[in-house]
């Protein structure tokens, strides 16, 4: 992998694996120095060095940690990567011009979360792009503590703004992009049961019963095989005209008569 061109733009990309991005393409790291670049990339503003070492190395001694911090700066700047980061003596902070996906994402996915006329409008220019965006995780496989803990807000994150975008959709009858969108939320965590009431919604709203039955009966059987539990009365009652396992019918000839059985699930 290329150098970056000087002047050329960067770009760090954190959801779905770690990458540095220039004109040419993926741009060689230095071994190790990957997790200063992320660690910088994750915050909006510059980050203090003594912060960024003791998160890094968290198991060596203050003097240790900035050893090793100067050193894979120090391996940046061999590289060629050091105009990626801004740094001075107290602080590091991404260059001016360096794009950051996550920040990307992140505005859009709180912006989804506005109930506000604006952003309804605003879902017009949305479509399989952002929604393939929200459905990645951030930095898939790392096990820093700070990296899980970001991971773990960016899903909440994600996860909320798929069900609110797949609501959007209905609402502007674009019900492929709303059977998409929560779709990806139901992949990213299967037993959510809002994501999987939003794609039934999303099912119902296009006229698609049997898509919705189905949904549901996937739902509950996983939810029964993984915790034992039954969905909500909320989902229940999504479904409620539409299962016939829900108010079976059984008529048997008596005499004349009709027995009529009711099986409430």
């Amino acid at each position: 992998m290329p150098s970056p061109a000087e002047g050329a733009p960067l770009r760090i990309t954190l959801l779905g694996g770690f990458r540095l991005a220039g004109a040419d393409g993926s741009v060689r790291i230095p071994a190790g120095s990957e997790r200063l670049l992320a660690y910088v990339a994750l915050r909006p503003g510059p980050v203090a060095r003594s912060d960024v070492a003791e998160n890094l190395w968290p198991g060596a001694s203050e003097a240790r940690a900035h050893a090793s911090l100067r050193s894979a700066l120090t391996r940046l700047r061999g590289a060629g990567c050091c105009r990626a980061l801004d740094t001075g003596p107290a602080e590091i902070a991404l260059a001016d011009g360096v794009a950051v996906d996550l920040h990307e994402l992140r505005a859009l996915a709180r912006g989804l979360l506005d109930t506000t006329e604006a952003v309804r409008g605003a879902v017009e220019g949305i479509g399989t792009g952002e929604i393939d965006g929200l459905s990645r995780d951030l930095l898939p496989g790392w096990c820093d503590e700070w990296a899980l803990r970001e991971a773990e807000e960016w899903r909440q994150l994600r996860l909320h703004a798929l069900e609110a975008l797949a609501g959007h959709f209905v609402g502007a009858r674009r019900f492929g992009h709303a059977v998409s969108a929560a779709g990806a939320a139901v992949r990213a965590e299967p037993l959510r049961e809002s994501a999987h009431a939003a794609l039934i919604r999303a099912h119902l709203a296009e006229g698609n019963q049997s898509e919705a039955l189905r949904a549901f009966r996937s739902y509950r059987t996983l939810l029964r095989s993984e915790l034992g539990l039954n969905p909500t009365p909320v989902l229940l009652g999504l479904v409620a005209g539409l299962r016939p396992d829900a108010s079976r019918v059984d008529g048997q000839s008596r005499g004349g008569h009709v027995t009529v059985t009711v099986r409430r699930p």
